[in-house]
Order: structure tokens, then C-alpha cells, then sequence
């Protein structure tokens, strides 16, 4: 099974509210690497690579987040793997 990669943005209520931290434990589940941080503009950007599967489930998760968040909007593209992740970070 080939790896691909998906970045992806989410906007709404999603600083200060634990979103890197779920992002990262659901990627660490699913066995993706990749990284989570916040950007300037208030939304917060993920990179993870994978099984096309585990993608998929971690794409959904993203636009839900944790329970103190309020996501407004996902948005996510996919494109092949690089391969250059060992882990997935939590970047600041």
C-alpha cells in the first residue's frame, strides 16, 4: 500500500483549545508522521503522511476536532508521500 500526504488547514475556534494536541494523539493512532502548529492568521495547519485510510479517518477528526474546539472549516489536499517523517510533532 502506497503512503500519500495530506496538508490540510482548519478555521474556527481552534487555538488555545487542545487542537494540536488531539491532532497529534489521532495521528499517532492512526500511525501517521507528519506535524501539527498553530499559524499567525488563527488556524491551525497539519501535515501527515500514511495509508490513504488512516488519512481519511484523520481528515474527518479534523473537521470535528476536540470538544472545546469550533471548527468553521477544513480544507485538505493529498499529494505523494515524501517520506522525509520519522514521527509526528507538535510544532510551535
Amino acid at each position: 500500500m502506497s503512503a500519500e500526504r495530506m496538508c490540510a488547514w482548519m478555521v474556527g475556534h481552534v487555538h488555545g483549545v487542545g487542537f494540536r494536541h488531539f491532532v497529534s494523539t489521532e495521528a499517532r493512532a492512526l500511525g501517521l508522521t507528519g506535524w501539527v502548529a498553530n499559524r499567525a492568521d488563527g488556524s491551525v495547519e497539519v501535515v501527515a503522511e500514511g495509508p490513504s485510510a488512516a488519512l481519511d479517518e484523520l481528515e474527518g477528526k479534523l473537521g470535528t476536532g476536540p470538544p472545546s474546539s469550533s471548527v468553521r472549516g477544513c480544507h485538505a489536499v493529498r499529494q505523494g508521500a515524501t517520506g522525509e517523517f520519522d514521527v509526528f510533532d507538535i510544532r510551535l
